[in-house]
């Protein structure tokens, strides 16, 4: 019974990591080739949004971008080490805790798949007020965010929780 059990989560689970890494690469692949077909970065424009495909070789949001080829190979390193640990945190957690860190993971892998392949990761989500630009993501970088903003939100329950006891 148990391993029957143990067998559909981990079937679950990995359903959920599948479903945001293919999410992931349709939209990046459906970006990447309406930019070589209309020959143009920027595909969408609106008061808030813009489409516009750049390729970004630093970590989440274009943070840390290098231009020298050691040092992109190192940190794609730490980031490959930082997914395995991501990795076994999974599966020695369990609840709402194991589901966040499995959407952290799905995008995580959908980012570290362009990161090995194309040697930088395709972003295009420009989302902006005003003058005020946010950094240009991807779909990957939405799954993270939301698995770590689920991250703190069950942290800090998990503090306010124990300082009632």
């Amino acid at each position: 019974m148990i391993n029957k059990n143990l067998t559909k989560n981990f079937y679950i689970n990995l359903f959920i990591i599948f479903s945001i890494f293919i999410i992931d690469r349709i939209s990046k692949i459906y970006v990447i080739r309406l930019s070589e077909n209309s020959f143009n970065t920027e595909l969408f424009s609106s008061k808030f949004l813009n489409i516009k495909l750049i390729w970004n070789e630093g970590i989440a949001f274009g943070l840390l971008s290098l231009d020298q080829n050691n040092l992109y190979n190192l940190l794609t390193l730490i980031i490959s080490i930082v997914i395995f640990v991501i990795f076994i945190m999974i599966i020695k957690n369990n609840g709402l805790k194991k589901y966040a860190l499995i959407v952290i993971f799905g995008g995580a892998i959908g980012n570290i798949y362009d990161r090995i392949f194309f040697k930088s990761v395709p972003d295009f989500i420009d989302f902006y007020v005003g003058e005020f630009h946010w950094f240009i993501f991807n779909v990957a970088d939405i799954f993270i965010t939301i698995g770590v903003i689920l991250m703190i939100l069950l942290e800090l329950i998990d503090i306010k929780r124990k300082n009632h006891e």
